[in-house]
Parts: C-alpha cells; sequence; structure tokens
C-alpha cells in the first residue's frame, strides 16, 4: 500500500503545482527553463505512475473490503463510462463536445474515477479512484479561479469543426467497446462484465 500511496502523492503532486500555486509554477519554469522543467515534470509523473501501478497490483493481492454496493452501481458505473473515452478525444479535437465540456480531460477524469468507486469497493480502490476524484474536483476549481485571474496558460486553439465531434464520438465508443471485450481484462485482468 505505500508504493500506492508514494505513487499517488509523486504523481498528483506534481500535477498539483498550479493548482497549489499557479504564479509558483510559472516562476519555476521560467527559473528552470520550459524544457528542464517538463523534463522533470515528466519524470516524476512516471516515477509516480509506475510506483501507482506497482502498488495497486500489490495491494490487489490483499484487499481490504471498505464497502460492497448492490450491483445495480456496476451497471451504473458501466453507463458513467460511455463518455470518458470520448471526452478523452475531444480534449485533442476542437469542437462542440470540447466547448461544451470546457474541461473534456477533467471530466472524463471525475468520470472514470466515480465509476470505479461505484464498482469497487477496496482501500486500495478508494485511494486510487478518490485520489483522482479530490484532484480532478480541485484542478478544476483551480483553473476557474486561475482563469478569474488571467493566469491560466492557454495553448493555442485549433479550428473546431463537426468532423473532430464525429471522430471523437466514434473514435470514443469504440475504445469503449474495446475496453469492455477485450482491452481491460488484458490490461488489469478485471473483466467489466464478468
Amino acid at each position: 500500500m505505500l508504493l500506492l500511496i508514494l505513487g499517488l502523492v509523486l504523481f498528483l503532486g506534481i500535477h498539483s503545482v498550479s493548482i497549489v500555486s499557479a504564479d509558483g509554477r510559472n516562476r519555476l519554469a521560467r527559473q528552470m527553463g520550459e524544457g528542464p522543467w517538463k523534463g522533470l515534470y515528466s519524470l516524476v509523473s512516471l516515477a509516480g505512475f509506475v510506483l501507482i501501478v506497482i502498488g495497486y497490483a500489490a495491494a490487489r493481492e490483499a484487499p481490504v473490503l471498505l464497502y460492497t454496493l448492490p450491483t445495480g452501481f456496476r451497471h451504473l458505473a458501466a453507463l458513467l463510462m460511455l463518455p470518458v473515452f470520448v471526452l478523452l478525444l475531444a480534449t485533442y479535437l476542437p469542437g462542440r463536445i470540447q466547448r461544451t465540456a470546457k474541461h473534456p480531460m477533467l471530466l472524463a477524469v471525475k468520470l472514470w474515477a466515480l465509476a470505479h468507486l461505484l464498482a469497487n469497493g477496496t482501500l486500495a480502490d478508494v485511494l486510487l479512484f478518490g485520489g483522482f476524484l479530490a484532484w480532478a474536483v480541485a484542478d478544476r476549481i483551480s483553473v476557474k479561479k486561475r482563469a478569474a485571474r488571467g493566469l491560466a496558460r492557454t495553448a493555442p486553439a485549433l479550428p473546431g469543426s463537426k468532423a473532430n465531434d464525429a471522430i471523437a464520438v466514434v473514435g470514443g465508443l469504440g475504445l469503449y467497446v474495446l475496453f469492455v471485450v477485450w482491452a481491460h481484462a488484458f490490461l488489469f485482468g478485471v473483466r467489466p462484465f464478468g
């Protein structure tokens, strides 16, 4: 469990620098240089991710059950997961979905985390998915505050199109089916409907 917690601290911690202090993040990037800052950010993220994977796998060997929800919640979890891949793709494909969701990646993380909390009730699940849910909520609030203060970093806006929305929907639903039918079991050893 310690590796999982350490991984979450590293991964979510480095992803929270702008939440804690947008000015501090910008100052640090200026002092280090944008390239070295991104390199450090990537290395800490990767180390955290690896520790999360190893720690979560180890925690699944001896699970500590905190709660069990009725079976209907697994169906709700599957329903909540439907838009997740669509939103992930829409993050990179400007269009109406991206505009409406405002921050589709954060919305995808919130839905993914909530769905997994509804389907899984071990201590490791609560730490992992609860940690990501709390981080995504905090980051969304922080993004609003940074935008209001004029501190939000903005990427160059690409032209939106209906084609991008169609690609996000078709591709996202295709990825959902792939995960349900094969990839989730292959990658994580768990069949969502098995």
